[in-house]
């Protein structure tokens, strides 16, 4: 079973998930997936017998029931009790056992019993040296073993209302994360959120730790807090946990070779944390040579190398998401695409872009703009290609606000024929149908102006800061959140896709980010927004550039997918290799 778990050892280590869903895809949000199921998987093995040799014959039978029983008798002296717990079940038995281990429940061999909080708490915390140590869920590190220390102390005078703990005992969480372990080094006093378990001579207390951490547990644990409204743990269902009882030599050989095979598994998630950040940094370096080029020659050679090594770099979700962020810089760039010198400049474009907006002025269509800043050499991100123009946005389009719901004003309980678009709806550039909100016709009289227009693009300023997309036909004339606002611009002078793609940029992004920093409330003004600085180039560039990124997103897309279903097919693999072992 061990040679099985050493040849798949590829699978623990390539097996990955996420450690939180609403964060980005980053190397510090990868989930070592495989590696947490070997460590889970290793425990298994440990306490259904599978992982030591085991030690047969009569003399250890005999002594590990000899030693259970002075147990017995010892628990039910302290407990006042004249009986024992329930015989165990063998529906209730997860796993096999070895023959000759004993299965008792652990109510039958050790003290477990629950904290107690004096109130209110705040009268009974001391700074005082003398006082005592109060353990809170708080004291713990993550992923740590022992309680050393406390943040608090009790007075003495609190020590009839609640529990006291010593160095070697188990201390069980019966709430919220029920059933983690702890082992206290320390003298102390436990909160109604903490179990007491005292542990009994016939366990060696790092068997009993392993024992209590293992799937096998949580499993019982779990079937016993179902059903409840507040899943938690009482003392009572813990003492009803069947413990497998292996003999104390064989308890130590347990541990050793379980204490020897997670150093192992720690030394192989630092290793492939330590591969992935290097990855990560090769990946970033390549991807900056490209945008850092100085000309056509320097970018050539940096493009080839990276080509040379494509599988070798782009094998993660991470280097994909920042081979896409570097496309896009490098089409806004004008480096994905050759100019073309037969094509209108974007001078000419940008004069008749003017007198279309004072055409509309005239009509009293729109408002005449305020004068528009002075661009920087500083404002300049990069050098532009002949025929191309730094501009400001406001130069090219204009910047709406949505509106706040009216006081007095609350959404539809049921489906109306207006839509209040919020930034919740604003998903992977396009408004997305789900949990969409509803406003009655006559709130929607009040608010009729703050309305978004299938030509324009949305921009959100709240929460999420700066992504720009584009507006289905079905939300066409459909209310907008104030925490977004729409992008209106002359659709025949400046391609909607080419826009779209160059706001959502690198460079744009920073220049919104900065803007951001500089309010006291995170979020984007309008006028600020407006002020963002563009490089655009000719129409019809305009149009090649997103065709291009639009091409090439669909090749990395696709190689996201693969890596993704590679990442299911190595979880699945780890779970076969976890039931076969098992």
């Amino acid at each position: 079973m061990i040679d099985t778990i050493i040849d798949s050892f590829d699978i623990w280590t390539d097996a990955q998930g996420v450690k939180s869903r609403g964060r980005i895809k980053s190397i510090d949000n990868i989930k070592l997936v495989g590696i947490q199921k070997l460590r889970e998987l290793i425990l298994n093995l440990a306490i259904s017998g599978k992982l030591v040799d085991h030690i047969n014959g009569d003399d250890a039978l005999k002594e590990l029931n000899d030693k259970i029983s002075l147990e017995k008798e010892s628990i039910l002296k302290l407990s006042g009790s004249k009986k024992t717990l329930k015989s165990i079940k063998e529906n209730e038995l997860v796993f096999s056992f070895p023959k000759y281990w004993k299965i008792e429940r652990l109510g039958n061999i050790a003290i477990v019993e629950r904290g107690g909080s004096p109130r209110p708490i705040k009268s009974y915390i001391t700074q005082s040296a003398d006082g005592l140590n109060w353990i809170k869920i708080g004291d713990t590190q993550k992923g740590g073993k022992y309680i050393t220390s406390t943040n608090e102390k009790i007075i003495k005078k609190g020590l009839n209302k609640t529990r006291q703990v010593y160095p070697g005992d188990f201390l069980l969480t019966n709430s919220m994360s029920y059933g983690r372990p702890y082992i206290t080094k320390i003298e102390g006093c436990i909160h109604d959120g903490w179990l007491r378990i005292s542990p009994p001579q016939v366990l060696n207390p790092d068997y009993l730790y392993h024992l209590l951490s293992s799937n096998y547990v949580k499993l019982f644990f779990d079937k016993e807090a179902s059903g409840a409204v507040v899943q938690n743990l009482n003392a009572d269902k813990v003492r009803k946990l069947p413990i497998p009882i292996p003999p104390l030599e064989e308890q130590k050989r347990i541990v050793a070779k379980v204490d020897e095979l997670m150093a192992l598994c720690g030394q192989l998630e630092q290793e492939r944390e330590t591969n992935l950040k290097t990855h990560q940094i090769l990946v970033k370096t390549i991807l900056e040579s490209l945008t850092q080029a100085k000309d056509a020659d320097e970018f050539q050679v940096a493009w080839e190398r990276m080509s040379t090594y494509f599988d070798t770099l782009f094998y993660t979700e991470d280097s994909v998401d920042q081979l896409k962020e570097t496309i896009l810089q490098l089409g806004v760039m004008g480096k994905l695409v050759k100019q073309d010198p037969n094509d209108e400049s974007s001078q000419v474009l940008l004069k008749k872009v003017a007198l279309f907006n004072e055409d509309l002025i005239k009509k009293g269509k729109i408002r005449k703009k305020k004068p528009i800043l002075e661009l920087t050499n500083i404002d300049k991100s990069f050098n532009i290609a002949d025929g191309w123009s730094w501009i400001r946005l406001a130069s090219i389009a204009e910047v709406r606000g949505g509106k706040r719901l009216p006081k007095g004003h609350s959404f539809s309980i049921s489906e109306t024929n207006h839509i209040y678009i919020q930034v919740t709806n604003m998903k992977n550039c396009t408004i997305v149908n789900d949990d969409l909100k509803f406003i009655s016709k006559e709130t929607q009289e009040i608010i009729s102006k703050y309305i978004i227009k299938k030509e324009d693009l949305y921009i959100t300023i709240a929460g999420t800061i700066g992504e720009v997309g584009v507006v289905p036909d079905i939300f066409d004339g459909q209310n907008l959140t104030e925490n977004a606002a729409r992008i209106i611009f002359p659709n025949q002078y400046i391609n909607k896709s080419w826009l779209q793609k160059t706001l959502n940029s690198k460079y744009i992004q920073l220049q919104f980010e900065d803007k951001t920093r500089q309010v006291a409330q995170p979020k984007l003004a309008l006028h600020r927004i407006l002020s963002s600085c563009i490089a655009i180039p000719p129409l019809e560039e305009q149009k090649r550039i997103s065709d291009k990124i639009d091409n090439l997103f669909a090749i990395c897309d696709t190689l996201s997918q693969r890596i993704i279903e590679s990442k299911k097919l190595k979880n699945l693999l780890s779970e076969t290799i976890i039931k076969k072992v098992i």
